[in-house]
């Protein structure tokens, strides 16, 4: 991979010499995380998408759970300490993430929020995560990613 084909994830990752592999594919619109998980050959249990919430107090929070599972609000506010968790519009996503919907990682966002990880990501050798861009993926360790983007395991789905 050619330096400027790299993701902005990526750039961070090998300026903390964190091993990682990348992976491509063509997006489309209407794609599920599941289908995604088809393409990379791997079990949608171990690829993860990246969300991204407010709480009642005006905190953010993100959450990487896999592709095939749905956030548990009540789990995630209790993970953050916090009453209650909503979903931010996906229109004010970019503006807060410098990422869009599709390409958000937990890596390399504009500000550092607290980050939560569904506790299932430690059964595994490998995780896959969004590399920044729709179309791109990363698999790494997750101690890597627990490392690199502050990361505490919880039960969320």
């Amino acid at each position: 991979m050619k330096n400027n084909d790299k993701t902005n994830v990526m750039r961070v990752l090998d300026a903390k010499k964190i091993k990682y592999d990348s992976h491509s594919y063509e997006p489309d619109a209407t794609m599920t995380g599941e289908e995604i998980a088809n393409i990379l050959g791997e079990p949608s249990e171990k690829v993860f998408k990246t969300l991204v919430t407010q709480g009642k107090t005006g905190s953010y929070y993100v959450f990487v759970v896999p592709v095939v599972e749905e956030l548990d609000l009540k789990k995630a506010a209790k993970a953050a300490g916090e009453k209650s968790i909503t979903m931010i519009k996906q229109k004010d996503l970019l503006g807060l993430t410098g990422y869009v919907h599709g390409g958000c990682s937990p890596i390399g966002m504009k500000k550092q929020f607290p980050t939560f990880i569904h506790e299932t990501a430690d059964s595994y050798e490998k995780v896959f995560v969004s590399a920044g861009k729709v179309g791109f993926q990363i698999e790494l360790a997750p101690a890597d990613l627990k490392k690199v983007a502050n990361i505490k395991p919880a039960d969320l789905v």
